[in-house]
Formats: C-alpha cells, structure tokens, sequence
C-alpha cells in the first residue's frame, strides 16, 4: 500500500498539469473556406497577404503565405482574385499564417 499511494498521487498530478498546460502550447487553428478578394505580394517575393471573403459569415479575413509553391501559383497566374479556396491556418502573435491554402475546384 505504501508503494502504491505515491504512483497514483504522481498520475494525478502529471494528468492535471497535462490538462491545464496541454492547450496553451499550440497555436490556435482554424480553417474556412472563401474567395479571394485581393492579393498583395511582397516585394521580396518570400510572402503574401491574401484577402478571403468567408463563404459561410461574408466576413474578410487576412491570411499571410509564405509557401514557395503557393506563391509560385500566384506569379504564374493559376490562383488569381475570385477563385475559391480552401484554407487552414495558424492564429499566431494577432497573423493569420496559412498552413494550407489550395483552390476548391478540382482539375
């Protein structure tokens, strides 16, 4: 009984610090699915600021991208303003940085 009470006292403790501790580590993710309004590249070519329109609340939403095929996508012209995207991103330090961002329509 000895033995027994400190390893299940340790679970207890480590299970509460994982609960309390466990959400604030990552960043907080969300996704949605919009068309593009406008497209701004940044001079260095390294990123972009894209505005969405949220299909669902209309409202627009700013996501950074800074993935080479994505911004190769935009200089050739195959994802352009008015397509329809889906996207899944990273809220971090008040950005919304792009994790995925792919058009809708398939071929």
């Amino acid at each position: 009984m000895k033995k027994f009470f400190p390893v299940v006292l340790m679970l207890a403790v480590l299970t509460v610090s994982t609960l309390a501790f466990g959400k604030t580590a990552c960043a907080e993710e969300a996704k949605m699915v919009g068309s593009i309004t406008k497209i701004e590249m940044a001079s260095d070519s390294t990123s972009a600021v894209v505005t969405l329109k949220d299909s669902k609340t209309g409202e627009n939403v700013i996501v950074v991208v800074s993935d080479e095929m994505t911004l190769d996508k935009f200089k050739d012209k195959r994802i352009v303003d008015g397509d329809e995207i889906r996207s899944k991103y990273d809220k971090q330090d008040g950005r919304n940085v792009a994790k995925i961002f792919k058009k809708t329509a398939g071929c």
